[in-house]
């Protein structure tokens, strides 16, 4: 079944998207130590859930070279053409990693990135982290020449402060372009882009944020306080501090209200914790949930069929403000 969900811009771009997308990390097929993350998943499931997601809705796919060496990016890429979509059907975001390279690898790999997509345009380029060997000037120049070449449409950044949002936005504007996102870690357990002036920063720019990681890896779902045992599977996870059982203490308060809220709307957990990073903040963010199963883009796209009432946004604001 498919429902008309409410598009909302993507900063002050044309792209009209669903405030829900598909995080494709998970498409990386363990090609590379990004990749490792994630169990290597078949090209039928793969299209399964690319599938499910389309149905529900969702509009756009965001992905990366990193994720694979530009694995994640074939299998979506094929995965859309499997379901009968063609260019211009559905948006794409993509990143360049900067890691030990300079601004002008930005135009030297740009064709690798449109092959790898290909005959899907990219619609977003995102500079990944802000930790090249180049100025963010550099970097936003470089990206500004391929808006002009029509090879990508618009820029967003990645991980970046609230200054060096500032600076990219500064340089891009010199070119006549606007710096339309910027993908961030947000989610109901970690609300520091409210605190370290990054959402302000988007806000009075007209910079969307896009959400990674909106359920802190699981955590917002409840499922690891309901079930410690599962711990012992999730890899690397289980090491940092909010999977240790003082952490799982200390977000046990905002667990249980989002399951009460879940009963009430008669939702999943999930669904709660992605439905108030879409919702809290006006239309400023985007959330980016994966999926390694069926049934998880179905939870995704179910997020978009309802909408909290302001009082349980603000229940869970201040049962979440210790994490800001």
């Amino acid at each position: 079944m498919t429902h008309s969900t409410p598009l909302r811009s993507l900063g002050k771009s044309e792209l009209m998207l669903t405030p829900i997308g598909l995080g494709c990390w998970q498409f990386s097929k363990q090609l590379n130590m990004a990749g490792k993350f994630w169990p290597d998943l078949e090209d039928d499931l793969i299209n399964r859930i690319t599938k499910t997601s389309l149905e529900g809705g969702i509009n756009w796919f965001d992905t990366a070279e990193l994720y694979g060496n530009g694995a994640s990016e074939r299998a979506l890429s094929k995965a859309l053409t499997g379901n009968g979509r063609k260019p211009g059907d559905v948006t794409i975001a993509t990143k360049w990693w900067p890691m030990f390279r300079t601004a002008s690898n930005i135009l030297k790999t740009i064709d690798q990135r449109i092959e790898a997509l290909s005959p899907f345009p990219i619609d977003l380029y995102q500079v990944h982290q802000p930790y090249g060997f180049s100025s963010v000037k550099s970097e936003m120049d470089s990206m500004a020449r391929l808006v002009k070449e029509k090879k990508i449409r618009y820029v967003g950044v990645s991980n970046f402060s609230a200054a060096q949002m500032r600076s990219a936005w500064e340089a891009l504007q010199k070119h006549g372009i606007t710096l339309v996102s910027n993908q961030v870690r947000y989610n109901l357990l970690d609300r520091r882009i409210e605190s370290n002036g990054i959402l302000e920063t988007a806000k009075g720019l007209g910079i969307s944020i896009i959400a990674y990681s909106p359920l802190a890896q699981g955590l917002v779902t409840g499922k690891f306080h309901e079930n410690p045992e599962i711990l012992k599977n999730i890899g690397l996870r289980k090491h940092t501090s909010q999977f240790k059982p003082a952490g799982l203490e200390k977000s046990r308060p905002l667990i249980k209200t989002i399951q009460e809220l879940a009963l009430k709307y008669n939702v999943s957990t999930s669904q709660i914790g992605l439905n108030w990073l879409i919702n809290s903040q006006g239309e400023t963010v985007f959330a980016i949930p994966g999926a390694t199963k069926e049934s998880h883009a179905k939870d995704n796209t179910g997020t978009l069929t309802f909408r909290l009432g302001d009082e349980d946004l603000s229940l869970l604001d201040m049962k979440s403000s210790m994490f800001l």
